[in-house]
């Protein structure tokens, strides 16, 4: 498949995408001379500031989950790639405050040695941290093998409840907890139907031939759990979701959030069709769909498909879903 971007040198595409990405969304957030994404009205230093990194050609993510209640900074690397450890350095400096710091990574190869690195750093420099990593795509490890499970989308649930909860003044000890029960109770799946190109190299990601589907494609293009016959909206949701709630062993009674996570290039009516199903699915089991999100929150560039993640609510997490936030992919007033 050719590429067809509208773009400019690509040598200067992350700097000139966040330099548009920050006038598009100046209320919230401002790119630093170093390249960081910071909140635009910065959160008193007695609350536990909220920090990531990740490769940019994901976007709104994840500089897109910068904001109130949400993160206060995200550190972009190049197109799909993680950045260095010294930029990562920099951020855990820029954040440090006595009330300590939330360091949330995505479990990819890149990310977790940067965020090693960058974290012995600043350990050693005094900076106080905990760092959670999320790890909740069921297509690549088993639950009893964690550190082998990809970080989707789920990471934006896990910011949410966590942020929120560091901006009612909760400790960094009380942060982190919230943040790994939000996790560990969540499971991802991801479905491609067409492939996406590199935007600075023009390279395929994928090729998905004409009438099939990948379920379990990573968010790089990586090998999934097998092609399959293109399936309505409806099938599709039941087998992705069948999946996922044997993962996290849901059950009757059980309340959850379902997220539906654009991929690029599927539309929202897509969405709308299988978070429908799903909703009648959750009803046959004796489910409650308690909170729901459909839109593109961790894309792919052109890819064709969606993630879906599933994961259990209390009433403490619900509270912390709905509690304000203002960041370019998710405001809640």
């Amino acid at each position: 498949m050719a590429m067809k971007k509208l773009i400019n040198d690509p040598d200067n595409l992350v700097q000139e995408l966040l330099e548009g990405f920050a006038l598009a969304h100046g209320e919230q957030v401002c790119l630093t001379d170093d390249r960081l994404v910071v909140r635009a009205r910065e959160k008193e230093q007695n609350k536990v500031a909220l920090v990531t990194l990740g490769g940019a050609g994901h976007e709104p993510a994840l500089s897109g989950f910068v904001g109130e209640g949400m993160l206060d900074i995200s550190v972009p690397g190049e197109i799909f790639a993680a950045p260095g450890p010294p930029k990562v350095l920099q951020a855990l400096k820029t954040a440090q405050r006595e009330a300590g710091i939330l360091f949330i990574v995505l479990n990819h190869a890149g990310d977790v040695l940067s965020a090693k690195v960058a974290g012995d750093m600043a350990a050693k420099e005094g900076i106080r941290f905990e760092q959670v990593l999320t790890h909740e795509d069921i297509s690549s490890a088993p639950r009893t093998d964690p550190d082998n499970r990809r970080g989707l989308v789920g990471c934006l649930p896990v910011i949410k409840v966590a942020g929120a909860a560091a901006e009612a003044g909760r400790s960094l000890e009380e942060c982190a907890a919230i943040a790994r029960r939000m996790e560990a109770g969540m499971a991802t799946l991801a479905v491609a139907v067409s492939g996406a190109t590199h935007p600075s190299t023009g390279e395929v990601i994928a090729e998905i031939e004409e009438g099939t589907m990948v379920v379990g494609m990573g968010q790089h293009g990586e090998a999934g759990g097998g092609t399959q016959p293109l399936k309505t909206a409806d099938e599709t949701a039941e087998i992705m979701l069948e999946a996922l709630l044997d993962d996290i062993d849901a059950k009757a009674g059980d309340e959850l959030f379902v997220l539906l996570n654009g991929a690029g290039a599927t539309t929202l009516m897509e969405l709308y069709l299988v978070l429908r199903r799903v909703n009648a699915l959750l009803k046959e089991r004796g489910i409650t769909l308690a909170r729901s999100l459909a839109g593109e929150y961790l894309t792919v560039q052109e890819m064709g498909g969606f993630q879906m993640c599933v994961g259990k609510l209390d009433e403490e997490l619900k509270a912390l879903w709905d509690a304000p936030c203002d960041a370019p992919a998710w405001t809640r007033s």
